[in-house]
């Protein structure tokens, strides 16, 4: 569980600390200057639908969130790492209730779910300007209030009809960092793979409702029941409401399979049959689900999706997804934050920590083998390819 830190006693107003260079960045903000901007996706229906309901979204978000936060973060100063750095105590230990883990978990799963993701940083109690605390808001909470200056000149926060604002520092700094993934067609919100994966997840769901619904009515399709009556005689309005009960209470339902049907005279049943063609909803179920991995990108392989033969063997799958889902994700975390708090920290870099990865160590083996074949390279060129710096 997310603990969320109420963001009170801040400034309403603050200036952001330049002015975009674009000619088009001041058109941007005029479009909807001094107004809070309010996320277009439906956060809480694709979190219900997709991540809740959905097993197939739930484990790639799960996967791609629980995977990037194992990367760890670490810090070097003038390119030398110090795990003794104050900003480096602050990305293990973010705030008394969450790990360094934890906290970049939640960010990365906001990300999958809603294509936003906000750290609000608190606190400074050295009065040298450096947050002493980390906090990840919740993303559906959060609108951005566009300055005149073609930045973001604050943050509303809202919780049950309660807001709060929380403005740039008198120096221009911002204390929110907005991680977001690109949109084409919007200039303040990013767009989610879940978004992108929505009619996916829709066709998957639809098809574990109709599975259900089978199983609901002794896994076979309904039949007709015809009154065979003569001159036209009709049951009445009773009588056709106590057989509707009848037939709904005692032989719908899984219990009641292959009970049969007692009938009177006159009555008669019909069984219906699906054709091949209506039975291939099981297929129409896989493809939804190989859609879904694909806007995720991670290999169906991974997830157990039959009929994807795409990688050789589930090792290369894996190399895949941390190569070309993973590794960008965290890098690009790192940038951002290291973007963002290098103001309050000078000097100071965040990497990630991708030797720390098992998954990756058959790679990294190789690589260290390629180095050491090199002879033609110094020793500090070989450290400086091996990323360990010179």
């Amino acid at each position: 569980m997310v603990s969320i830190r109420w963001p009170f006693g801040r400034s309403a107003q603050a200036s952001a600390p330049e002015v975009k260079e674009s000619r088009a960045g001041a058109v941007v903000a005029f479009s909807s200057v001094g107004r809070a901007r309010w996320t277009p996706n439906d956060y809480a229906s694709l979190a219900r639908e997709g991540y809740q309901k959905n097993a197939v979204a739930y484990r790639c978000i799960r996967m791609i969130a629980e995977a990037a936060a194992a990367a760890p973060f670490v810090v070097f100063v003038g390119g030398v790492r110090d795990d003794s750095h104050p900003l480096a105590r602050l990305m293990r230990r973010p705030n008394p209730e969450q790990s360094g883990a934890e906290l970049m978990e939640a960010v990365y799963g906001a990300l999958q779910v809603s294509g936003n993701a906000y750290v609000e940083a608190t606190g400074d109690a050295d009065g040298d300007g450096a947050p002493d605390e980390l906090w990840a808001l919740r993303s559906d909470r959060v609108k951005v209030v566009p300055g005149r200056s073609g930045w973001p000149e604050a943050w509303d926060y809202s919780v049950d009809g309660r807001a709060v604002r929380i403005a740039r520092a008198a120096d221009g700094w911002a204390p929110v960092m907005h991680l977001k993934l690109w949109h084409p067609l919007d200039d303040w919100y990013g767009l989610s793979p879940l978004e992108a994966a929505a009619q996916g997840v829709d066709a998957h769901n639809a098809a574990g409702a109709w599975n259900k619904a089978l199983l609901d009515n002794a896994a076979r399709p309904s039949g007709a029941l015809v009154y065979g009556a003569r001159d036209g005689e009709r049951l009445t309005d009773s009588q056709f409401e106590a057989l509707k009960d009848q037939l709904s209470g005692v032989y719908s339902g899984a219990a009641n399979a292959g009970r049969p049907i007692l009938l009177e005279g006159g009555m008669d049943w019909k069984p219906l049959s699906l054709t091949p063609a209506e039975m291939d909803f099981v297929a129409g179920k896989h493809a939804a689900a190989r859609e879904i991995a694909l806007a995720f990108g991670v290999p169906p392989q991974l997830l157990g999706a039959p009929g994807d033969s795409t990688y050789a063997n589930y090792r290369e799958a894996n190399a895949a997804f941390w190569r070309q889902t993973v590794i960008p994700l965290v890098r690009k975390a790192a940038g951002a934050i290291t973007g963002w708090l290098g103001e309050r920290f000078p000097d100071c870099e965040i990497r990630a920590d991708l030797d720390a990865v098992p998954a990756l160590q058959p790679e990294r083996d190789a690589l260290w083998a390629r180095l050491e074949a090199a002879s033609f390279l110094t020793e500090d060129e070989r450290r400086q390819m091996a990323g360990l710096g010179r």
